[in-house]
């Protein structure tokens, strides 16, 4: 097996100097966390990252904001909602909360094409009578990676190269992915049509991380959160999409508004997946590994509510450039899972913002609460130009506890103990329940006949422009995600089965013995059993053709 000495490369350090020996996990107690704060090596490293550009955001640089409401219909399917979660937003059938969304790509700078293929934010931020809550999320239900300490590492490698400034190189993209095979299912979405949406309007929406629902008993459940849209989904093929980047560059955002402007205002339904609260050890993933996505016979969707699109902003710079988001903007009865992804985002995302709009965005408008009004004692810092201090408290309070009439705690609605007990070691370790390939595979064998010729059409037009131990790497990968998927993509870049048999699994990998039963007959494995299987995303998606 091949090592970092025999290759000549040198040692990955921080930048006071000390080598890095696990750029791949944060340290967690246990393999399933929760994360630990002491994570030295992941904070300097996503805290340089969030001040990588400014003012436009490191990510989702091009997006565009809308207006509207969201209505409960008190229920999680047949079900009252009560039952799950005591979060006041969803309790009543009719109730109606304001709303802000923001649409965005997430690699391209703030003038880049928006129908580039890519994946799409899909941020909601609900004005509720308890605060704000952000549900931050995709229009892909998994994401390239399950750690965040990865993220630095993938966004530079879909960023234009740092020496010529080329965007998205393919050989730097795909060695990215053929050293992280668990960005394998990803690429099976963002390289196929549902990489490329035909409009904001007709493209899902998902929270992508793991979550949890806590009831009025303190009682919890693991959730999942998808957007479905009311006007269906409708894709790009690549070439489509050229004919549409051609002549404009920002046609989502025109489709978007011009439906609004005319009253043909968009809607998405709200629907939530629901496990018990555990690991699961009976399947064969991780329920909190954010490149899977849980099988909805075993775990139907219900509707909670409906999301109705009904304005558009006033001024961009400040309804769009400035509005804030964060996954750890939650609501009573809204709750973190042990997600390492979401762990690591919660961090970023109000650290990015801080940074970028300033330590005092949250007073913006667009940021600030409107159901109830921010009590803090938190003062001054660079544009401040309110006091979060309500009437009739001393202004000569700034601190709690206080005897003299500051703020005080309030007061916790059941009790603090939730979710299963947590017991493990300070480690830095992968799950244990990796399972790269199987999701990936089904998906490709689940996708429409036209999704799959555009898939294999793309992965060989990409890859095509790599070197060659690339393209092994990652037909190797294809084949063991599904012979035919690999057979084809190989034969578009002149690469067969025998060609990549001699190459052991990465350094990084540890096989399952079903994996490794792939690995002994790669591309010989036969498809797999879809039967019964219902993956997120396996809904129709009409083409768009330019």
């Amino acid at each position: 097996m091949t090592t970092t000495e025999d290759r000549g490369q040198h040692v990955l350090t921080n930048r006071q100097g000390h080598p890095v020996y696990d750029n791949q996990n944060q340290r967690t107690v246990g393999s399933r966390g929760p994360a630990t704060l002491e994570n030295y090596q992941f904070l300097e490293k996503i805290s340089h990252f969030d001040r990588e550009r400014i003012p436009e955001r490191v990510v989702h640089a091009r997006g565009t904001t809308a207006f509207g409401h969201f209505e409960a219909t008190g229920q999680w399917g047949d079900e009252p909602i009560e039952r799950f979660t005591r979060a006041r937003l969803f309790a009543e059938a009719g109730k109606k909360t304001d709303l802000a969304i923001r649409f965005s790509t997430v690699a391209g700078g703030r003038d880049s094409s928006e129908v580039a293929r890519d994946p799409r934010g899909f941020a909601v931020k609900f004005y509720t009578e308890d605060g704000n809550w952000d549900l931050v999320g995709n229009n892909l239900a998994v994401f390239f990676i399950r750690d965040a300490i990865k993220f630095p590492d993938f966004i530079h490698s879909q960023k234009p190269d740092p020496v010529d400034f080329e965007r998205q190189v393919a050989n730097r993209v795909f060695d990215f992915i053929s050293q992280s095979p668990e960005a394998l299912h990803m690429i099976t979405l963002v390289f196929g049509p549902r990489g490329i949406p035909a409009s904001y309007r007709t493209m899902q929406g998902f929270g992508v991380n793991t979550y949890k629902w806590v009831n009025a008993a303190g009682e919890t459940k693991l959730v999942k959160y998808h957007w479905l849209p009311q006007q269906g989904v409708k894709s790009y093929t690549a070439a489509d999409a050229a004919v549409v980047q051609g002549s404009d560059l920002g046609s989502h955002t025109r489709d978007l508004y011009d439906a609004i402007n005319r009253g043909d205002h968009p809607k998405w339904d709200l629907y939530v997946q629901m496990m018990d609260d555990h690991d699961h050890p009976e399947l064969d993933f991780d329920p909190l590994d954010d490149t899977k996505v849980w099988d909805e016979t075993q775990f139907p969707l219900g509707k909670v509510g409906t999301m109705t699109l009904t304005g558009t902003p006033t001024d961009f710079f400040t309804e769009s450039e400035q509005i804030a988001f964060g996954t750890g903007v939650l609501v009573d009865g809204l709750d973190f899972s042990d997600d390492k992804m979401l762990v690591g985002r919660t961090f970023s995302y109000s650290d990015t913002q801080r940074y970028r709009v300033g330590p005092n965005y949250l007073q913006l408008p667009v940021n600030s609460p409107k159901g109830t009004r921010a009590a803090t004692n938190q003062r001054d810092g660079a544009m401040a130009y309110v006091v979060d201090r309500p009437e009739g408290a001393n202004p000569h309070v700034n601190y709690e506890p206080s005897t003299l009439g500051g703020l005080r705690e309030g007061d916790y609605p059941t009790h603090d103990e939730q979710g299963p007990e947590i017991t493990g070691r300070l480690t830095r370790k992968r799950i244990a329940r990796t399972n790269d390939y199987l999701q990936a595979g089904q998906r490709y064998l689940l996708s429409e006949q036209w999704e799959k010729d555009d898939l294999v059409a793309n992965l060989v037009d990409g890859l095509s422009a790599c070197d060659r131990h690339i393209q092994e790497r990652m037909v190797w990968h294809l084949l063991m995600c599904e012979d035919e998927l690999g057979g084809r993509v190989g034969e578009g870049i002149g690469i067969s089965a025998d060609d990549v048999r001699h190459l052991d699994p990465l350094p990084t990998q540890t096989l399952s013995p079903e994996e490794t039963q792939r690995v002994e007959n790669l591309g010989k494995n036969g498809p797999r059993d879809v039967s019964g299987v219902s993956l997120t995303h396996v809904v129709p998606n009409e083409r768009v053709e330019r």
